[in-house]
């Protein structure tokens, strides 16, 4: 049978969402009523009448030329890339009907993001590569160069597969980043362990810090949508002090009502300290997979450690909920001490998970002219 692709309600969406494990949140169908700017679809892979795949599709027009659009699928789409479900359908003809459902659409590129694991370091890996870095400026500086715990054959042909078929991929950027999402995250594994085990698992300084900031006082509670207000100005100074630019909390609103409109995946956590919120983080859950989002906390509580704390409550409200995986997000690919993200690095390292890459974005052009103008136009924008 051939594939096919087409638009899909949203309520279709979500049915498919529910009967999987889970998904990225970037590709709730709810994930398009965040995104200010561009234009959301729901698409269904389909084998005869079969609904065999699912992905939200976000189209960014050019600017007075509506007609004309980047496709861009975050951390998806949701189909069988490595061929265990459907073995008779090939890649080529999953990602041709894609292809020529956003060229009718009027794309001139797209832009997705398998999410397929291709290699993983342990915790104890990266902490050896790290003092060795330390130690000898000739060791690896990158987490790339060194040699992973575990590798995906399948998702090492399926990079290659990618390329032969047309599709191309940036190059990373300094620190390992040439995406929009990141490639390499920090994982948590909860299947199979108690919050002890958990618990045990991280390093002493993460321990320590945990009831450092218990016998200080620190009290970790669950916020409403009332209290982004109280969040903001804590990730306003964060931004500040870590030079990124904010988010408005008109975005932090929107981020809320679409997550939260049909079911709970989002949910808001304030560190109070004498009398004030310390930090603040929100944690978005799709199926058996946690993702930490979004953290700020203030430069003057720093020594209560309340970004210690709110990590161990998210971690335990996220095991309890029954989740396989929590989920840090994205890391630099730096062993470096003197980069500047290094820091990040060891923070997460610190909770005894893992680093794990991903296939990384790939971009397949449609109309070369356009998405060459579209390129010079975002040059010129900076």
């Amino acid at each position: 049978m051939t594939i096919t692709v087409r638009a899909i309600t949203a309520d279709q969406h979500r049915a498919w969402i529910a009967s999987r494990p889970s998904v990225s949140f970037l590709q709730l169908p709810e994930w398009g009523e965040v995104k200010a700017g561009w234009i959301h679809e729901s698409l269904g892979w389909f084998l005869g009448s079969r609904l065999v795949g699912a992905g939200l599709v976000l189209y960014r027009p050019v600017p007075k030329l509506p007609q004309r659009s980047l496709a861009y699928l975050p951390e998806g789409p949701d189909i069988d890339w490595l061929g265990v479900e459907h073995p008779s359908a090939s890649l080529s003809a999953w990602l041709s009907a894609l292809a020529d459902h956003c060229r009718a659409r009027g794309a001139f590129q797209i832009k997705m993001g398998p999410p397929v694991a291709m290699r993983r370091w342990e915790a104890a890996t990266i902490k050896s590569a790290l003092a060795a870095r330390a130690d000898d400026p000739s060791a690896p500086d990158r987490l790339s160069a060194v040699t992973p715990d575990w590798t995906s054959d399948a998702g090492l042909t399926l990079v290659s597969r990618l390329s032969s078929l047309g599709w191309t991929q940036e190059a990373a950027g300094g620190a390992g980043f040439g995406d929009v999402q990141p490639r390499y995250v920090f994982q948590v594994p909860l299947a199979d362990r108690s919050l002890e085990d958990v618990f045990s698992g991280f390093n002493q300084l993460w321990r320590r810090n945990i009831r450092k900031s218990e016998k200080a006082g620190v009290v970790v509670s669950e916020g409403t949508r009332e209290d982004l207000a109280a969040f903001h100005p804590v990730y306003v100074e964060t931004a500040a002090r870590d030079h990124f630019t904010p988010r408005g909390l008109a975005y932090f609103d929107r981020m809320w009502n679409a997550l939260n409109s049909h079911s709970q995946h989002l949910r808001l956590y304030l560190a109070h300290h004498d009398g004030h919120v310390a930090a603040a983080t929100l944690m978005v859950v799709v199926g058996d997979h946690a993702w930490y989002s979004y953290g700020a906390s203030t430069t003057a509580d720093r020594d209560v450690r309340p970004s210690n704390a709110l990590q161990w409550r998210m971690i335990s409200d996220a095991h309890a909920l029954g989740c396989r995986t929590y989920d840090l997000r994205g890391i630099a690919d730096t062993l470096d001490p003197s980069h500047h993200l290094q820091g990040l690095v060891q923070f997460k390292v610190g909770t005894g998970g893992y680093a794990q890459e991903y296939a990384g974005e790939w971009d397949l052009t449609l109309r070369s002219l356009w998405a060459k103008g579209f390129r010079a136009y975002q040059s010129r924008r900076g």
